[in-house]
């Protein structure tokens, strides 16, 4: 069939643009603020065999989360896949990967025909297991984390499965996670009608002939991207600081990146084993960090489908952190994100220096857990008012202010201060820029946060998960690294208690104020190179303090005008 480009374009928008009428259908009816507020979910169209349309990636961890998983399903069904169908899916033992992170899939028919598919996937606010909300630094095992959700029909032919609906909601703690899994299945609604528009207009031959021809156009626009990548291999490392049961254990991410003409291959075979903890990643979050770290640094207009991933290879070998066999504890897999990042980023800066960035801030994370006696009602609640920090800076230009869930949502505002307050017992006190949190270069990075609340509610627990305390975020080509994450609770005592990383604290009194440090992201460039004038105008607006303006940028700021001191700025920097 003769194809049509400017159809072509047609599709690929509309696939897009379906996508997105998804997310703003899921935004406006989930109830829990991870989703409705934070937007911890993704958004995708997927073809009859599985093979990505389109995706609208709220959250970029989840960018590539369900292709996998949909491939798995047409292969798990075979024939009993029936129009009317709704299937879930959190297992990270068949693709998953995370296990509170659960997706829902939807079957799109046309005359009988298997066409496409729907399919969104939510942080959900708990998932059963020991704790509450889902993370538990104490397991060891799958199964003191969560319940698996292999892939299993909730409707069937449009019939609700009540048996099954059951089976997996008394296992689950609140029931708002029902209501959000509702939501989500509205979503598949909203994407079925789109495709079936689609397809209803313009063919069904002319929607596959098209369809291949937007996965061919963007393998080559991909290809295009690898080509500007010398050809070699290049490596890169990063530490992983914790496993949550041996003090002072660490691991190592360790990738070997090869460009070699038209394809890319990330290979993580030396990466160190898994640990007996709950810090261990599952293949597919592991692939999708490697992905979104690697499309940071080509061409953003390429689509998302099936096109733009054929050229790339990631080998991860099952036994590794990044990959932990069945039946370990993964729930942390998701955030080694950020170290996985650092090792592509260190092995790239080799390669393409001005496309890629210095060291984001690790994630550090705290979830709370208890009982509100005003609703009379249990609640749960991740802190995504200082979940990330800064991003690094980049060559030309400086790095993002705590880009938080990297949402479209935005980093200060992923959480609004009156739902936080409305949503759980807590009293929030302080929520601002840190000043002096990013590494000084000169790009500097983007600033990270502090965070205080007073914790109210009975039978508190608090979790908290994630890295950073001991090595903070890197600095590149003369730029400094920035500053550490820190989560403290001070008692009404008047004790304090210093967080781990990933801590589990019980019977945390009412009035204990949670206090936490998010870092900034690193530096690009030699700070001495900085633009004097933006120095002052940084130290004006509170973003640096005099002090740092002179010991890491050696810029000389009048304290009452907040004017460059000319001479003694070129005596400090000459020093």
């Amino acid at each position: 069939m003769k194809i049509d480009k400017i159809l072509a374009s047609v599709f690929q928008r509309r696939f897009k643009s379906i996508t997105e009428e998804m997310s703003i259908a899921l935004t406006r009816t989930t109830r829990s603020p991870i989703l409705c507020e934070a937007k911890d979910f993704v958004t995708g169209l997927y073809d009859g065999k599985g093979k990505m349309l389109e995706q609208t990636e709220n959250l970029p961890i989840l960018s590539f989360s369900l292709g996998p998983v949909c491939e798995y399903i047409v292969e798990y069904f075979g024939d009993e896949i029936y129009p009317g169908d709704v299937i879930f899916h959190n297992d990270v033992f068949s693709m998953g990967n995370q296990n509170n992170d659960v997706a829902v899939y939807k079957p799109i028919f046309y005359d009988g025909r298997l066409v496409a598919w729907a399919a969104a996937k939510g942080h959900q606010a708990d998932i059963g297991g020991a704790v509450a909300g889902g993370y538990n630094p104490r397991a060891t095992e799958v199964w003191q984390e969560a319940l698996r959700i292999p892939p299993v029909k909730v409707y069937e032919k449009g019939k609700l499965r009540k048996d099954v609906w059951d089976l997996i909601f008394a296992n689950i703690r609140f029931d708002i996670v029902a209501a959000d899994m509702r939501a989500q299945i509205g979503s598949c609604v909203v994407g079925e009608r789109g495709i079936l528009r689609l397809v209803e207009k313009y063919g069904i031959d002319v929607f596959e002939s098209h369809k291949r021809y937007l996965f061919d156009s963007t393998e080559k626009m991909m290809v295009a991207e690898i080509k500007t990548i010398p050809n070699g291999v290049y490596t890169g490392e990063a530490t992983v600081y914790y496993d949550g049961r041996t003090p002072g254990s660490t691991y190592t991410i360790r990738v070997k990146i090869t460009v070699e003409d038209e394809r890319i291959t990330f290979d993580y075979s030396d990466t160190d084993p898994q640990t007996e903890g709950f810090v261990n990643g599952t293949y597919t979050s592991s692939a999708s960090a490697t992905l979104l770290t690697f499309l940071q640094m080509v061409n953003p207009d390429i689509p998302h489908n099936d096109g733009m991933v054929r050229p790339v290879n990631i080998i991860i070998p099952e036994g590794t952190i990044l990959n932990a066999k069945y039946p370990a504890a993964t729930t942390f897999g998701n955030h080694l994100c950020p170290p996985n990042a650092d090792a592509i980023i260190r092995a790239l800066s080799q390669a393409i220096p001005e496309r890629i960035t210095a060291g984001w801030n690790q994630l550090l994370c705290y979830l709370t857990t208890g009982y509100d006696r005003r609703k009379k009602d249990n609640y749960v609640d991740i802190g995504f008012l200082g979940l990330k920090g800064g991003s690094g800076a980049t060559n030309g230009v400086d790095g993002y202010d705590h880009i938080g869930m990297i949402d479209a949502s935005g980093g200060v505002l992923d959480q609004d201060y009156e739902m936080f307050e409305q949503q759980t017992p807590h009293l929030l006190l302080e929520h601002e820029y840190w000043r002096d949190s990013a590494g000084a270069g000169q790009w500097r990075g983007g600033l990270g946060v502090e965070t205080k609340f007073k914790i109210g509610g009975e039978q508190t627990k608090v979790v908290t998960f994630g890295d950073g305390d001991v090595e903070p975020a890197f600095g590149l080509f003369g730029g400094k690294e920035s500053t550490l994450n820190k989560i403290e609770l001070h008692y009404p005592d008047g004790n304090i208690y210093k967080t781990t990383t990933k801590d589990l604290i019980e019977n945390v009194p009412e009035g204990t104020i949670l206090f936490q440090h998010a870092g900034g992201g690193g530096g690009y460039g030699d700070p001495l190179s900085r633009d004097p004038q933006k120095v002052a105008l940084e130290v004006k607006n509170g973003i640096i303090s005099i002090e740092q303006a002179k010991e890491s940028y050696g810029v000389v700021v009048d304290p009452e005008n907040f004017s460059v001191d000319i001479d003694a700025t070129k005596r400090q920097r000459g020093k």
